[in-house]
């Protein structure tokens, strides 16, 4: 989800000042820089793809909330098909050319510029919308290859699910404050900042200008501080996209070698299928079925960002006990509970046990994930197996939105959409039974 993360990012404020009283071996600048992206990018996720402007699509662009839903599943099935397509190919070519850093800023500067363009589109106008969010969405989603991919980098294999953890904790927070700002400026009062009209959406509308210029603004450290890896040679665009190539087909080759990573990157290709689906249209299920106004919909973020803040801190550390992998199949047990809850519920009261379920395990899954591919990918291949990880977190993530939305429109009914999550998690389960975390990765 990435929606907001508050208890965890306070707790984690005092505790990345103590990084190396706390025996850490780490560089301060660098984790905090690390860290404050996570803080900046989670206002993207949290006010536009899950609780305001998904929501806002549906009710105020699209023809009505079933069309709409459909509509914005299929642009997160784009956008899922996109990203596993390119998410190797440009990992392999940070590793090969060392470009890391500017594939990072690039990424991240697209995702604002187009974010701020949502501003534009009203009502009707749905194919200008949609392909707003779809460029927003990918150039988001391939940020994040880079953004992991130097985690192993920062931290030690010992300490690599705490730090992660703190960055997803972090990242909560800086949803949250996204949140209240947008909330306290715009979608509440009854004249919004700058003199935006409700009565055309202006004052929802122009939550993209929050969203983009905090982007903007914490991301900034990430961009000056983190340390790029510079290769002593510099290949010409040709050979280097070819030799990215020739080193996606040597890890496919060799994939024997891999195995029990390639076993994890499979069952997270199908559990986080549930999560992405979740978070694209938790806000979507809440007004349809719920009747959640705005307002509602801004509360319901605010204490999901809060359970998953405190969840992502607090698994982070269980995570560095007892290993990455035992850490998702509980999470998992907690989201498929939490959908449960969701379709049989028959009150507003019920479907917020539900939120709160979802926020305190889709954090510490999304958390240790990320520190269990850390744990197995080989330290030569950093970009391109964190390129895999992104694959694997959307080669098949068009068929969960894709199916809620089919589903939603053939049975004229959010529910039956949102029970095709079970299965999501559910599967991934089983499959996460076959990885072994501490075979050793080869180099």
């Amino acid at each position: 989800m990435k929606a907001g993360r508050y208890i965890g990012g306070l707790f984690f404020i005092y505790r990345a000042g103590n990084f190396r009283s706390g025996g850490f071996d780490l560089n301060r600048k660098e984790i905090w820089s690390w860290c404050f992206y996570d803080f900046g990018n989670s206002a993207f996720t949290t006010l536009v793809i899950t609780f305001i402007y998904s929501t806002y699509f549906t009710k105020a662009i699209a023809a009505n909330e079933i069309d709409g839903t459909y509509l914005w599943s299929q642009a997160i099935a784009i956008t899922a098909v996109v990203v596993a397509l390119l998410s190797p190919l440009l990992g392999a070519v940070a590793d090969q050319g060392g470009y890391r850093k500017i594939f990072l800023a690039l990424a991240t500067y697209i995702c604002i510029g187009t974010t701020a363009l949502l501003f534009f589109p009203q009502k009707g106008e749905v194919l200008f919308a949609l392909a707003l969010v779809v460029i927003a969405n990918v150039a988001f989603e391939l940020g994040g290859v880079f953004y992991n991919a130097y985690l192993p980098e920062i931290v030690t294999r010992e300490k690599i699910g705490r730090i992660s953890g703190y960055g997803w904790g972090f990242g909560y927070l800086g949803g949250l404050l996204a949140m209240l700002l947008a909330m306290v400026g715009f979608v509440s009062p009854d004249v919004p900042w700058f003199g935006l009209n409700p009565e055309t959406g202006a004052h929802i509308r122009g939550t993209n200008f929050v969203v983009a210029i905090w982007f903007f603004i914490f991301t900034l450290p990430a961009i000056l501080f983190l340390k790029n890896k510079k290769k002593e040679t510099k290949l010409i665009i040709g050979h280097l996209v070819l030799n990215s190539f020739r080193q996606i087909k040597e890890t496919f080759h060799d994939i024997k070698i891999y195995k029990n990573t390639i076993r994890f990157l499979v069952s997270r290709l199908i559990y986080n299928d549930g999560l992405v689906t979740i978070f694209a249209f938790g806000a979507i299920y809440a007004s349809g079925t719920f009747g959640f106004t705005f307002n509602e919909i801004m509360m319901f973020g605010i204490v999901l960002n809060i359970a998953a803040g405190l969840g992502a801190f607090l698994m982070g550390f269980i995570d560095d006990i007892i290993g990455g992998k035992l850490t998702i199949q509980i999470s998992l047990i907690g989201l498929m509970l939490a959908v449960i809850i969701a379709v049989f519920a028959n009150s507003k009261f019920l479907f917020w046990v539900s939120g709160i379920v979802v926020g305190l395990f889709a954090g510490p899954n999304q958390s240790a994930s990320r520190s269990l591919m850390g744990r197995l990918t080989p330290p030569t291949k950093i970009n391109e197996f964190y390129g895999f990880f992104a694959f694997s977190g959307k080669l098949t993530s068009f068929l969960g939105p894709m199916l809620l939305g089919i589903f939603t429109k053939y049975f004229a009914s959010q529910r039956f959409g949102v029970a095709i999550v079970f299965i999501f998690f559910f599967v991934g389960f089983l499959l996460l039974r076959g990885v072994h975390e501490q075979e050793p990765v080869s180099v």
